[in-house]
């Protein structure tokens, strides 16, 4: 273990990278990946989930996914919790029971991930 980081075993590694595809995959069969990204005022946003400039599944796909799989890649010591899962079944509640599996699929990463860093110590 390095000083300020953690790496974790292999195989936590790709159990996290798993959930967060699994994330991406439900994203883009309902139909919530965009192709062009928000504007780059959108995503400077220091709001909570970046709510005061773009959707939950934008957030999602340009700012939480890149940088928790790099979190993941790198070994970095994450925070101490990850609890997206209400705030996404608030947001999509819009979709209706399409988005029920993404919303499964961040309950799972919260959970695992809550697992993961209780491992890291």
């Amino acid at each position: 273990m390095t000083e300020g980081r953690a790496v974790p075993c292999s195989t936590d590694m790709k159990a996290m990278l798993a959930h967060l595809d699994a994330i991406e995959r439900e994203m883009r069969t309902l139909g919530l990946w965009a192709l062009e990204p928000p504007p780059a005022d959108a995503l400077a946003s220091t709001a909570p989930f970046a709510h005061d400039a773009m959707v939950l599944e934008h957030w999602l796909q340009w700012i939480f996914l890149p940088r928790m799989r790099e979190t993941v890649r790198r070994g970095i010591r994450p925070p101490s919790a990850c609890n997206i899962h209400a705030f996404a079944a608030h947001s999509f509640v819009r979709h209706g029971v399409a988005a029920r599996p993404v919303v499964q699929a961040i309950c799972g990463f919260d959970e695992a991930f809550s697992e993961w860093v209780e491992s890291l110590g």
